[in-house]
């Protein structure tokens, strides 16, 4: 068939082998591992081992979306790569991706969006390929959280965790590809996820060190607020303009904030009756990683059909939501 749309050619992911309990993390933040999975549903995490950054999980995911969509590094166009901790403030991480993968015909860049990265990053990919037809674009999102968690502070020390998801965009034939992407930012919300130190408002000192100013920070009341207000709507809402009942979706594929959190979503947005991927249980929330670790296991695993809808969903840090609608469906 003509390929007319632009869509998911192949996915990869990849997560440290340290593989840590809620046993483990109880002990260091003074709860019970019963309270993590009661509050989280998670059961364990995984993080990165000492000689690992950012870019070293990026690669390991990449290269699994590269080998599934049999091509090679030189065939990518660009690489479009979300994070929050980044290997450096300086290079881009993408860059660091760009030259462990050897793909320096590809044009490279960060954004940093928190946990609707990936999403945002899906839709930079659709723009650059719909501009340029026969292009593609790798689009990977990865964190690796365990640097900079305050494990005196039990609301993020049981949640997040490291790991990387990648997917690679170009052409697909009629059906198939991405339908519609709504993407929300809500500023007035910043302060409920930050890194507080580190930036150009508050520079490195040794002042901001001993004062865990390099901490992840999250007003965890705040941020479920905000999720139960704004991201159900947004997902009706996309669905809408798309022209597709939500009662029609097949997958459901968000971001692996909390157990319970997803949970509401779920319910307040209407999609019970679609299948919802979930890999916090064994991996804990890993930021921009979420979705396409998520997004990757549901394809290995062959839950996606050909014209399959597939909804997913990104939203965290900013406030940011990020949604994209797609017939699920490869060359």
């Amino acid at each position: 068939m003509t390929a007319t749309g632009i869509g998911i050619l192949s996915t990869g992911s990849y997560v440290p082998k340290h593989e840590v309990s809620n046993e483990e993390v109880a002990a260091r933040v003074g709860v019970t591992a019963d309270w993590i999975e009661r509050k989280t549903q998670i059961r364990s995490r995984r993080y990165a081992a000492d000689h690992e950054a950012t870019s070293d999980l990026a690669i390991r995911a990449a290269e699994r979306a590269l080998a599934q969509a049999r091509l090679s590094p030189q065939q990518i166009d660009y690489i479009i790569l979300s994070t929050s901790t980044g290997d450096f403030p300086q290079p881009p991480t993408s860059y660091l991706v760009q030259h462990g993968l050897g793909a320096y015909g590809a044009a490279c860049l960060d954004i940093n969006v928190v946990c609707s990265g990936f999403v945002y990053a899906l839709s930079v990919a659709h723009a650059l390929v719909s501009a340029r037809p026969g292009t593609r674009a790798l689009v990977i999102g990865a964190d690796t959280y365990s640097r900079i968690l305050d494990f005196t502070d039990r609301r993020t020390a049981v949640l997040f965790a490291d790991g990387a998801g990648a997917a690679i965009v170009g052409a697909v034939p009629e059906p198939y590809g991405i339908i519609a992407t709504d993407l929300a930012s809500r500023g007035d919300a910043h302060h409920l996820i930050r890194v507080e130190a580190g930036g150009s408002r508050t520079p490195a000192s040794a002042e901001t060190v001993a004062g865990g100013g390099h901490y992840f920070k999250m007003d965890g009341r705040g941020v479920r607020d905000f999720v139960a207000e704004h991201v159900p709507p947004a997902l009706r809402a996309l669905a809408a303009r798309a022209g597709v009942d939500i009662g029609a979706v097949d997958h459901f594929v968000p971001h692996q904030a909390n157990g319970v959190m997803l949970t509401d979503v779920v319910d307040r947005a209407g999609l019970t009756a679609a299948r919802t991927h979930r890999t916090l249980v064994r991996y804990g929330n890993v930021g921009s990683a979420s979705v396409p670790l998520a997004l990757d296991e549901a394809n290995r695993t062959g839950a996606l059909a050909p014209g399959d809808l597939v909804l997913l969903a990104g939203f965290g840090g900013g406030m940011s939501i990020g949604a994209s609608l797609l017939t699920w469906g490869t060359p």
